[in-house]
């Protein structure tokens, strides 16, 4: 009991980390480092203290069929999930970036449908619908001109669809693999992808690091360290006491969250003010999406308890 109250702590402890990450991340990129270059001092930090641990407690073998799903992996869970995350936040509010993230689960069905023929039932269907509309109402409607961007919020699900694929397609590898195997691995796949992009260079150089203020310096040890090393960890450690669901419904916080660092960052004057950026509109199109998500995550506990009934009356008539 113990490990599973620690493991729901590990949870909202992370979900809390991103949440301040969306709007700390906002006073570093694009004023002081561009959001390509920050992509790129984040993941050879963190895939160099990735591999460290690997080296030191894991050093498990990995098949070499593996390596191209390791390698897919890597590129949308670690390279375009990232790229596009950081580039999609420089233009749009953390607010927006916050609502657009809780389409993943969403997403992820749309996707498991295509790449694993996954069934879809009417309640799924409904949820991806109502959820659908929020996100593209929130994207439309809700849009607010001075904190708000199209181009940043397509990013930004751009992020959130790139991440529901690696959700996806690591899935096999995650039974198959030590959990930390498996993101060490996604992490020097990703690297290498990252680095094949120019603009990650340029805005490495582009940057006086020797002007940046201590501040900064201090969020962007959060941001590479904090927001990235040990959320990796700590979802790792979760996901070994509770089912990826739980997890994954966690993600109903990012908004609320957003909100709360987005007033305290402000009235403490670690960000600037994007208390703006928040609207009833935009807690409406974010219900619905919740709506959307919670329909799919009814529908899914309804399949797997009506499997285990069957698997019991199985039994049953063998007995």
């Amino acid at each position: 009991m113990n490990k599973i109250i620690l493991a729901h702590l590990a949870l909202f402890t992370l979900n809390a980390i991103y949440g301040a990450n969306h709007v700390l991340a906002k006073g570093v990129t694009p004023d002081y480092l561009g959001p390509s270059g920050l992509i790129l001092v984040r993941g050879v930090i963190t895939t160099i203290l990735l591999v460290a641990l690997f080296l030191l407690f894991i050093r498990e073998k990995v098949d070499k069929k593996d390596l191209p799903r390791l390698a897919i992996t890597g590129l949308f869970g670690v390279c375009l999930n990232q790229l596009f995350f950081f580039n999609g936040l420089s233009l749009t509010s953390p607010m927006n970036v916050g609502i657009i993230m809780t389409s993943t689960p969403i997403l992820v069905v749309i996707l498991s449908y295509f790449i694993l023929k996954e069934k879809i039932t009417k309640l799924k269907a409904l949820g991806v619908f109502v959820g659908a509309i929020g996100a593209i109402a929130l994207t439309t409607i809700g849009q607010q001109p001075e904190f708000d961007s199209s181009l940043g919020d397509l990013y930004i699900f751009i992020n959130a669809l790139s991440f529901g694929v690696y959700l996806v397609v690591v899935k096999p590898l995650m039974s198959k693999y030590n959990p930390l195997t498996v993101i060490t691995y996604n992490f020097v796949f990703g690297l290498l992808f990252i680095m094949m992009y120019p603009k990650v260079w340029t805005d490495v150089a582009a940057a006086d690091f020797a002007l940046f203020p201590p501040e900064i310096w201090t969020k962007i040890t959060f941001i590479v360290i904090g927001a990235t090393f040990f959320t990796y960890l700590l979802n790792t450690y979760a996901l070994k006491q509770v089912s990826p669901s739980v997890s994954g419904s966690y993600i109903y916080t990012q908004p609320i969250l957003v909100m709360f660092f987005t007033f305290l960052f402000a009235y403490i004057g670690w960000t600037e003010d994007f208390i703006g950026a928040i609207s009833l509109e935009k807690i409406l199109f974010m219900l619905m999406i919740f709506a959307g998500v919670f329909m799919i995550s009814r529908s899914s506990y309804n399949l797997r308890r009506d499997q285990k009934e069957r698997e019991r009356l199985k039994e049953r008539k063998k007995a």
